[in-house]
């Protein structure tokens, strides 16, 4: 199903370009273009809304994410530092990453084991919705500090 809608992509995109050429090439008010325009516009609209609803129906539907591999995954991942190297610095952020890239440690275990961060200070560093929002990840703590 995906590679349909790279197929309705390429066929959109050349429908596109048709519709340029044929408004470039239309004469002052009377443009004999203007079938060939709506032709591939209309054409263009149908072939998406046929596409992306069987997409959706045969595709997508049913999908569901696995919120424990997910979280399972995202504590494992050693970007996770970058959120933690505004508090720690670069230097301490770098050997934490090369540990756990050494040791297989998350990035959470290390930080607690070494000293660096505290569990709670971690917790709120680390919040999925901390790290999403603009700006740093734990903030509140960088003013406390």
């Amino acid at each position: 199903m995906p590679e349909v809608i790279n197929q309705i992509a390429f066929q959109v995109i050349g429908n596109d370009h048709t519709i340029c050429l044929a408004s470039e090439a239309g004469q002052l008010e009377l443009n004999v273009m203007e079938p060939v325009l709506v032709f591939n516009l209309l054409q263009s609209i149908s072939i998406m809304n046929n596409g992306f609803r069987a997409f959706t129906d045969n595709c997508l539907k049913g999908i569901e994410a696995n919120e424990d591999r997910l979280k399972e995954y995202v504590e494992k991942s050693v970007g996770i530092i970058t959120a933690v190297n505004p508090h720690i610095g670069y230097e301490a952020a770098a050997r934490v990453a090369k540990e756990a890239i050494a040791t297989g440690q998350s990035v959470r275990e290390l930080c607690v084991k070494n000293g660096v961060l505290s569990q709670e200070d971690l917790e709120l560093i680390l919040d999925p919705f901390e790290m999403t929002h603009p700006g740093i990840a734990g903030a509140t703590l960088l003013k406390k500090n």
